[in-house]
């Protein structure tokens, strides 16, 4: 499988995981196609690094320097991600057959045990001449420590703020690396790397850079990779997971068994993205795009190997299935890279009420006006105290479930003693004590878990030099060599702000004709994703002749307006354009309540934030309806 020096054929790269939840037979199914060179997985997310992270640090405050403790016992509180491991075991004898590479982050905090794990694994199966390598230097707290006490503030990505001013004390710190430690994992002659944070496009780097010899300074050919990887890293993302455009896919009984995704990069960087054979999904310019526009931060894509520009990308449909994807310049990486940090921050519960029938918003009110009384000034104990109405109550509901209200309590503290669930002065018995008194048609939850605290953390997102990262390529075959790997050598310096504005020449948008009011979303698709607490929208349409419109429509004061009062923070939104695939993207500053781990709101991850603006109805012009609605 490896190629020869004249071999300029494209490398096939498939993604069998978007997530530490993806589809268990992900591996065996793409190392089972004799025609998939490497195989690639992303199983990490913020929330995965802050557990991971957090429980890491526990297990070595539990040790207490106990040395060699045998693997079957230290595997047994491993801070990799274990689903990874379900994923990897049945896929063994495909990578065996068919010699199919593998590249993935699912290390986590503990990268080196699960390369042990992994070893152990392949012997056992009779596949010990696979030869596993490792990465390490995303565990950066020690550096990030070293740099607090030399006076580094750490600013966030988010909003700007320094670490000092968090209120947080941290306990770990990871960094995201790039792809070119695999791509020399690989040169090493291993068979599977295993990494850590590496970034989620990382592997398709590493993996193209090794298969066509790339050097660090071919920036147009790493940047190609670094947006394949992009496109492909998410799964089903680009296949259909999260389309718009589902309904297609319902009408063709596609919308079960949706393929993996596979990119085919040239040696010149041009790529294209297909999918597994015979199996469910799509892969359009439709597909593609949403999936480009998910997690992008403006038309300037960072990365520790390289920096994207995605200004002038195009895509092309080529074949059923088969996306054509030019038009990206590489530019030098930055010198720094991303960090996040987190921090224990206390306990969160949430009581649950079901409300039914007339008058919900008022029976909400005297259900919150009452458990804010019985607390009186316990509220003050509370760091975060928040009530959400989660649906409506339809008349003439056609049952009782669609007329049902999930109305929701929420609390924080750094406080424990407040939400214990076994005193009769605290959280729990605040909230039932008002049932008696309550509005007609209120049902308590009888699922109770949720009122037991857990504890949370805060994470923050912020920079750190490359040069700090203890970049390192561990063989665990042969001599089991360690490579030390330098920082780039080639950075360029990028203004933290990018690039934001409003369309030039806008088009009256009367010019289109006749217009009708109905939901944005019947010709305009989309889609929208976190980046820590930024939240990221891009919006699309599927035909050329409607560019101009979504263009001169979509204005940064009509996402204020789509997103409504209760919605829009107050906080800056940047703009840009992408007219080769027909879309405006918008990028929303931390709107999203310190992100996953410690969002108090139910889009915890900024998916839902596209479809309830395509809910919004707006004057569509009467043309393009005509054509149907998405």
């Amino acid at each position: 499988m490896s190629p020869s020096k004249d071999t300029k054929r494209a490398v096939r790269i498939a993604g069998c995981s978007g997530g530490f939840t993806d589809r268990s037979t992900a591996i065996t199914r793409m190392a089972g196609d004799p025609d998939v060179d490497v195989v690639m997985g992303d199983w990490l997310s913020e929330m995965t690094m802050t557990v991971h992270g957090s429980g890491k640090v526990k297990n070595i405050e539990s040790s207490n320097g106990k040395l060699q403790i045998p693997l079957e016992e230290r595997k047994k509180n491993a801070m990799y991600a274990e689903t990874f491991l379900q994923c990897f075991e049945p896929a063994i004898p495909n990578l065996v057959k068919n010699k199919t590479k593998l590249a993935v982050n699912a290390g986590a905090s503990d990268t080196e045990l699960l390369a042990e794990v992994v070893v152990d694994m392949l012997e056992k199966q009779g596949a010990g001449h696979l030869k596993v390598a490792w990465i390490e230097g995303d565990d950066v707290t020690g550096q990030v420590n070293s740099l607090i006490k030399k006076g580094e503030k750490f600013e966030s990505l988010m909003h700007g703020k320094k670490l000092e001013q968090w209120g947080m004390e941290p306990i770990c710190a990871q960094a995201y690396l790039g792809g070119l430690c695999i791509a020399e994992a690989f040169r090493q002659g291993a068979d599977i790397v295993l990494a850590g944070r590496v970034a989620d496009a990382a592997p398709v780097i590493g993996a193209a850079a090794w298969w066509h010899d790339w050097k660090a300074d071919q920036f147009d050919e790493l940047a190609a990779a670094l947006i394949a990887g992009h496109l492909i890293e998410c799964s089903a993302y680009v296949t259909g997971g999260y389309y718009s455009m589902f309904k297609d896919l319902i009408k063709q009984g596609k919308h079960v068994n949706m393929g993996f995704p596979i990119a085919e990069l040239e040696y010149d960087g041009t790529f294209y993205i297909a999918k597994e054979k015979d199996t469910g999904g799509c892969v359009t310019v439709g597909s593609c795009s949403s999936q480009l526009l998910y997690e992008i931060q403006g038309p300037l894509y960072y990365n520790c190997d390289v920096t994207a520009d995605i200004t002038d990308i195009k895509m092309e449909q080529v074949g059923d299935d088969h996306v054509k994807v030019t038009g990206i310049k590489g530019l030098p990486p930055p010198p720094t890279t991303k960090v996040g940090i987190t921090a224990p921050a206390g306990f969160q519960c949430e009581w649950h009420f079901f409300i039914c029938g007339l008058d919900i918003e008022e029976k909400c009110k005297i259900t919150e006006d009452q458990i804010r009384y019985a607390m009186g000034e316990n509220q003050k104990r509370f760091t975060t105290l928040k009530f959400h109405q989660n649906g409506s109550s339809p008349i003439d509901a056609h049952n009782q479930d669609v007329a049902t209200v999930d109305f929701r309590c929420f609390v924080q503290t750094s406080d424990p003693e407040v939400v214990r669930p076994d005193i009769p002065n605290g959280f729990n018995r605040w909230c039932l004590e008002t049932f008696l008194t309550s509005a007609p048609g209120l049902s308590l939850s009888n699922d109770l878990r949720q009122i037991v605290p857990k504890p949370y953390y805060e994470y923050w997102v912020s920079l750190m030099p490359q040069s700090e990262l203890p970049l390192r390529v561990h063989n665990m075959f042969g001599k089991k060599e360690v490579v030390d790997l330098g920082y780039p050598k080639i950075t360029q310096e990028y203004p933290r702000q990018q690039k934001s504005y409003e369309t030039t020449s806008p088009v009256d948008l009367s010019s289109f004709g006749e217009t009708i009011r109905a939901p944005l979303g019947y010709i305009v698709a989309g889609r929208s994703g976190d980046k820590a607490s930024d939240c990221n929208c891009g919006f699309f349409v599927r035909h050329d002749d409607e560019w101009d419109w979504l263009r001169s429509f979509m204005t940064i004061e009509r996402i204020k307006q789509l997103l409504g009062p209760e919605e829009y923070k107050g906080k800056p939104i940047d703009r840009f354009e992408l007219p080769g695939i027909n879309a405006v993207h918008f990028l929303l500053h931390d709107h999203l309540d310190r992100g996953y781990n410690a969002c108090s709101n139910y889009d915890t991850l900024g998916k839902n934030a596209m479809e309830y603006m395509r809910a919004k109805t707006v004057d569509l012009p009467k043309k393009f309806l005509d054509r149907g609605r998405i």
